[in-house]
């Protein structure tokens, strides 16, 4: 009798690379060096965190549909977090706050004294060479309970590694900084007015228009707060701004880049000499055409102090001003949107943005007692555009100027869409609404569709989708498209109270300006740009993750007794699967999940369509659908909402 061999077992092409999670289970790692990223299915993914350096094993080099390789997680060199925060459970066991760690967590060493529910932080203990292991932690920190604003606030803040708010003696320090001087043109004669939202914390640019030397030609004035002035390269702030990377506003919590106290020296305020770095554009007045800009540091005095709700009212009735406007501010206001109206135009035909229209729901939570005091629908209006127009042409200029100049930068890029991505996109276009879409890695047909949307429930979910198939936009030290803008040059240069790579820009230009003393070189802003874009995207995450809580907050403060009828919201399909339907409740800007157990009767998938029927009956539910929905449940420690069927 033969003896029984096994067969062997195959072996597969490995590659190292960096694991990032998502929120379904399933995962990617990059390799680089332009290679396409790997797909870990959830099965797979083994206990690998996000950030994490791993070893993975390809074990289709295609996969389906030519897609892109597929592989599994076959060891992980090193963690890259080392601590998790997350929700206390029974059985000594830990939900972790970020929805993209799908599991718990193993709580080791003394829970006394700790309530179940209570947030804390743990640090990761190490699991062996493979962390094959069920996870472990001891905890290090305590925040309160989940389901608690000012708790749920504070672990946030912890889990995302912000930084705390500066301290009183940080304050007095920075309020004793002296500004280093440098040539400046003044320019308090030009009317200058700033443009900000209503409950602005700083101000660092500010706009003017005067006429120009020749008929038919104005001059723009950009004006931005000459931070590099005050905050010197190698100092202790320096340092901390740059931990910081960016302010962080949360809801009813502010973190800011640099302390309060030198933000407002720094801040262009009404009625007060400040020192600017400033852009005057020659525009021609027929079509805004940009002629010519100068750059310039200068002294300027702001003339009015203005917010975006007052400008909008303004320029949809201009009789609607207030009666302390003057004759000036409404003349200055008026040929300004006019001018920018123009600038508009000719970018749309020179460079074909794509206008990308959302709209988000912020939370308002009052910082003193942290109650919810209702929420704002943000959309794009006029008076938005009429700064961001000014400010991209700063920006813009700025960029031109580093590239004549072959001075080192760092840049705004935002790659080119994968091909295999629109084409997916554009199909599931056709199979969900039936819009034809045209070949979108051609412009025009990207443009042209983008401005013919449905202007019906549809739109939202359309550019939802739109959106998932774009790259994130990020730093770099070399010049690249920015493909959301159509630019080829382009920058950060007009924020730099809150973004540490405009105030690494300005850097830059006070070096030129100053005989190249101080210059930063390429490989110093390389590796700037790569932690500046990681620093954003962990700020915008906690800024989501925030507002997203406390809309919890604001639907369980809306949920009524049991012996009253629930509040009902209207909200749309964005996403079917064999568990359920994904919806964005239209009032909240929230998603929310409805389980396929809470629709009526036995549900089907249907993979080809994207649907969810009923095996009995002609009940169905596709992307795109508008859905009423009453609260079944709140889970505070993930940021999740669960509806049904009203």
């Amino acid at each position: 009798m033969k003896k029984f061999k096994p067969s062997p077992q195959p072996k597969y092409e490995t590659a190292t690379g960096i694991f990032s999670a998502t929120a379904s289970g399933f995962g990617f790692v990059s390799r680089g060096s332009g290679k396409p990223d790997v797909f870990i299915p959830v099965r797979a993914v083994a206990n690998a965190l996000d950030g994490d350096k791993v070893t993975v094993e390809i074990i289709d080099p295609r996969g389906h549909n030519n897609l892109g390789p597929v592989g599994r997680i076959a060891g992980i060199l090193s963690r890259g977090r080392r601590f998790v925060v997350g929700e206390l459970l029974h059985g000594r066991l830990l939900k972790p706050l970020d929805s993209r760690f799908n599991g718990t967590i193993r709580i080791t060493g003394s829970v006394k004294g700790i309530q179940v529910g209570e947030w804390v932080k743990v640090r990761l203990l190490e699991n062996g060479a493979k962390f094959t292991e069920a996870l472990k932690g001891t905890i290090e920190e305590r925040y309160g309970m989940a389901g608690k604003i000012a708790a749920d606030l504070q672990a946030v803040v912890a889990e995302y590694d912000l930084c705390k708010p500066y301290t009183e003696e940080d304050n007095r320090a920075a309020a004793r900084i002296q500004p280093a001087e440098i040539a400046r043109t003044d320019l308090t004669r030009h009317f200058s007015l700033t443009i900000d939202p209503a409950d602005a914390k700083d101000f660092d640019d500010a706009i003017s228009i005067l006429p120009g030397d020749k008929k038919g030609e104005s001059i723009l004035g950009v004006h931005i707060a000459d931070v590099a002035a005050w905050v010197h390269a190698g100092t202790k702030l320096d340092k901390e701004a740059s931990r910081r990377g960016f302010s962080s506003y949360l809801p009813g919590m502010f973190l800011p880049m640099l302390p309060g106290a030198l933000t407002a020296l720094i801040s262009l305020r009404e009625g007060v000499d400040s020192n600017a770095h400033t852009i005057l554009f020659t525009i021609r007045e027929s079509d805004g055409k940009i002629l010519g800009s100068k750059r310039l540091h200068s002294t300027i005095r702001v003339a009015a102090r203005l917010n975006y709700d007052e400008v909008q009212t303004f320029l949809e009735d201009p009789k609607s001003a207030p009666k302390k406007w003057s004759a000036t501010l409404k003349k200055n206001l008026t040929a300004l949107a006019g001018l920018v109206r123009k600038m508009r135009r000719n970018r749309r035909q020179t460079e074909h943005f794509l206008g990308i229209e959302t709209t988000e729901v912020r939370v308002l939570c009052d910082s003193a007692t942290l109650e919810i005091t209702g929420l704002e629908r943000k959309v794009q209006r006029e008076a938005d555009q009429l700064v961001e127009e000014c400010m991209l042409a700063a920006n813009s200029a700025v960029a031109g100027e580093l590239i004549e100049r072959r001075i080192p930068g760092i840049f705004r890029v935002h790659q080119e869409p994968d091909p295999e991505k629109l084409a997916e996109y554009s199909m599931l276009m056709e199979n969900l609404f039936h819009l034809p879409t045209g070949d979108l890695t051609e412009r025009a047909n990207s443009e042209h569709f983008l401005e013919n949307l449905p202007d019906d429930h549809r739109k939202p979910v359309i550019l939802s989708y739109f959106l998932r198939s774009l790259p994130r936009a990020c730093y770099s030290s070399e010049p690249a498209l920015h493909y959301g803008l159509g630019k080829y040059r382009y920058t950060h240069f007009t924020s730099p109270i809150r973004r540490y790579p405009d105030l690494l820009v300005h850097r830059q230009l006070w070096a030129l300006d100053s005989g190249g003393k101080g210059l930063k070189s390429k490989a110093f802003l390389e590796e700037a740009a790569l932690n500046c874009s990681a620093q954003e995207e962990r700020n915008d995450n906690a800024y989501f993750a925030a507002n997203d809580r406390l809309k919890l907050h604001y639907l369980h403060r809306a949920d009524t007794p049991d012996n009253e009828l629930p509040p009902v919201y209207e909200a749309v399909i964005t996403r079917t699967a064999p568990a359920g339907l994904l919806c964005e409740i239209i009032e909240l800007g929230l998603y929310g999940f409805v389980p396929a157990s809470k629709l009526a009767g036995s549900m089907q998938y249907r993979k080809r369509s994207r649907r969810l029927k009923a095996t009995r009956g002609h009940s169905q539910y596709k992307s795109g659908d508008i859905i009423f929905l009453v609260l079944d449940s709140l889970d505070f420690a993930r940021g999740r909402a669960v509806f049904r069927p009203a």
